[in-house]
């Protein structure tokens, strides 16, 4: 489900920099923790044990242009040549490399589910804690071949100029269009939206694990004439709610942010009751470069202000609770982990997600392709 965010946050840091918003220096930076490319910490280190380290991502043009525009200039910064795969690392790729048994991949942009579910086929190496400091990571989010590195959410996003002094408080008035009239827009890959269904049919937040799939469905499809569009990325999300096809939408939070910036705030958006998601990287079993080096990396991207910059440039909710204190106040209301937002939202719990998300989904599109 990582896929279609990780490429959407290409797109963001692809656009700033057309903007101008941010320097060369941070978004190189940016670029290289994105990618999964560090050029402090990791460099002598790498070059003692490998030459090469190779990250699969989920490229796109923009990430295709950035590394021929900054990954040059990377390599003659570190003598470490990084490169990246954005062909993306799906479960299924990883494992052909991994029965090829000889991989070309050393670390990959992975759901949690996903890697816990290749780890225990033997497909992943082991998150090696001696290495990996796991008291870094928040509580809970720390997995045996997944290392959190960051956090999105997805929530609530609407219009302003329509609803003025009576926004949206929560889920109940998203699927409330008596209301809140007008059309709405979902995500195309089910996460966040069966959550958001069970909450606005009764579930008890505490009760919404194991998620009771045939309920979620049922209220789907009788909502399904009031959703305008089911978007795949980020930018369709944003453009659903600045051209007013959609009253209100649930997006990422990377994306809401934006989105209230861009306009003005004629469209904000608001932390309850939406859905908390953990990003991570993981290390392919037998990996050239070594899972050792692998693993001084996964160390190196802990670092809290190499995550601040993350958060500064696309939003990205920093994975070590340390760097919350050194977001500026200004801007810490848009930190998905921040205390306050956090009490507001629900974690998306990544065990269901590795045994059951395959199946929910074939049946969810079923229904959104009605």
């Amino acid at each position: 489900m990582n896929g279609p965010f990780q490429r959407d946050q290409l797109e963001i840091l692809a656009m700033k920099a057309r903007k101008g918003q941010i320097s060369r220096r941070n978004f190189n930076t940016g670029l290289a923790l994105l990618l999964g490319t560090s050029a402090v910490g990791l460099g002598s280190r790498a070059d003692a044990q490998t030459k090469e380290l190779v990250l699969v991502n989920w490229g796109g043009d923009a990430g295709t242009a950035y590394d021929a525009a900054y990954g040059k200039p990377f390599l003659e910064e570190t003598g470490i040549t990084v490169r990246q795969d954005g062909s993306g690392p799906t479960e299924g790729a990883i494992q052909a490399q991994v029965e090829s048994g000889k991989p070309t991949w050393d670390l990959v942009d992975v759901d949690p589910f996903s890697a816990e579910a290749l780890g225990k086929k033997g497909m992943m190496e082991p998150i090696d804690y001696t290495v990996v400091d796991k008291s870094k990571f928040r509580e809970g989010f720390g997995w045996d071949y997944a290392a959190s590195t960051y956090f999105f959410s997805y929530v609530i996003a609407y219009d302003a100029k329509k609803f003025g002094d009576n926004p949206p408080t929560g889920i109940a008035d998203f699927f409330d269009v008596e209301k809140f009239p007008g059309k709405r827009a979902l995500y195309k890959w089910g996460v966040g939206v069966w959550e958001a269904a069970l909450l606005a049919d009764g579930v008890a937040p505490a009760d919404l694990y194991p998620l009771d799939i045939e309920r979620a469905h049922k209220k789907l499809a009788a909502f399904r004439d009031n959703v305008v569009a089911f978007w795949g990325g980020g930018a369709e999300s944003q453009s659903l709610l600045l051209d007013g096809e959609a009253s209100m939408a649930i997006v990422w939070s990377t994306r809401a942010r934006l989105i209230e910036q861009d306009s003005g705030g004629d469209v904000k958006f608001i932390w309850k009751d939406g859905f908390i998601s953990p990003g991570a990287l993981g290390v392919v079993k037998g990996n050239p470069g070594g899972a050792e080096t692998a693993m001084q990396f996964l160390a190196s991207v802990q670092d809290p202000k190499k995550q601040l910059i993350m958060f500064e440039m696309l939003g990205q909710g920093p994975a070590n609770p340390a760097a919350d204190a050194l977001l500026p106040a200004e801007d810490a209301r848009y930190n998905p982990v921040a205390a306050d937002n956090y009490a507001q939202q629900m974690p998306i719990d990544m065990a269901w997600y590795e045994t059951n998300y395959g199946p929910a989904l074939d049946e969810y599109l079923k229904i959104i392709s009605a």
